[in-house]
């Protein structure tokens, strides 16, 4: 009996595993279902309402639609990072340097952590959560009418995407896995086998200095914190604590790369609130716009 149970819970999970990760396609459908919902999570309105919101937005303020501009152009920008890398044939490999600094720290993560159980749960957070949390917070923020946590998450974006590209240039270093004397093994396999075929195309193997994901999901819950939207603080921090940790679990990233990504955006997200104000300042409404969720609750 238990064999037999074990057996059907086995092929729902790779049934499932084959729903979620089989193709780009399948990531970016369930991303659209997952941002819906984390919208309404964060705020308990209809996610539908924040389309219209941001639609307002760029009607009421060419500032705002300056910034959608160039948080587009930064991501483009990304987009075509590896191309220009291959063109500039630099050569240059920072892994060893890295592993000289910190040694087995990811390898003894996965051996004290790791369980088939949990890699599911850890490849979900890492492959959907990121860009799924990161959408929800534009909307969260218009549904909340706070501007000022709307704006500085788009300016976060572009200041972390233009100081992660240079280094992703100049300073690269090989994911944790790929570097054998690291002794880690990649456990993004396990769950989703067509990793490299439908994934790696949209990050390089050697761009892991600062870890994108540690800046871009620890941003999201520094910002949710400051909006005082108690609902959304704590969506992004478990989010932010299931990315940081999946990164050293899958043995993607160095712990160097979570410390520089994790300065990055405590940095990124002080300057993007200071951009934000200085944006409305002139005479757009007033700066100290409250959240809708600090007045509910």
């Amino acid at each position: 009996m238990l064999h037999w149970i074990h057996l059907t819970v086995q092929k729902l999970k790779e049934a499932l595993n084959v729903l979620l990760y089989q193709s780009m396609n399948h990531v970016v459908l369930y991303t659209v279902v997952i941002v819906v919902l984390l919208i309404w999570l964060g705020t308990r309105r209809n996610p539908l309402l924040a389309f219209l919101e941001i639609g307002r937005e760029l009607l009421r303020s060419y500032k705002f639609l300056l910034i959608i501009a160039g948080m587009i152009s930064v991501l483009t920008l990304n987009k075509y990072e590896l191309q220009i890398e291959r063109k500039m044939h630099l050569g240059s490999d920072f892994t060893s340097f890295i592993f000289g600094l910190e040694g087995h720290f990811v390898e003894y993560v996965q051996q004290l952590f790791y369980s088939p159980w949990l890699t599911p749960i850890i490849v979900f957070f890492y492959i959907f959560m990121l860009q799924s949390v990161l959408a929800a917070s534009l909307g969260v923020y218009l549904l909340d009418k706070n501007r000022v946590m709307l704006y500085a998450t788009c300016y976060t974006i572009m200041i972390v995407y233009a100081v992660a590209i240079p280094f992703y240039l100049y300073f690269p270093v090989n994911e944790v896995w790929s570097y054998a004397p690291a002794g880690v093994r990649f456990t993004m396999l396990d769950v989703f086998p067509r990793f490299e075929q439908e994934y790696r195309p949209l990050s390089g193997l050697n761009n892991c200095f600062p870890s994108l994901h540690t800046a871009i999901s620890v941003s999201t819950a520094i910002l949710a914190y400051r909006s005082g939207n108690r609902r959304w603080m704590v969506i992004t921090t478990v989010s932010a604590v299931m990315i940081v940790f999946g990164i050293f679990y899958l043995g993607i990233h160095w712990l160097t790369d979570m410390l520089g990504g994790t300065l990055l955006a405590v940095l990124s997200t002080s300057a993007a609130v200071q951009l934000a104000k200085l944006t409305l300042r002139s005479g757009e409404e007033s700066l100290a716009v409250r959240s809708r969720a600090t007045d509910v609750q």
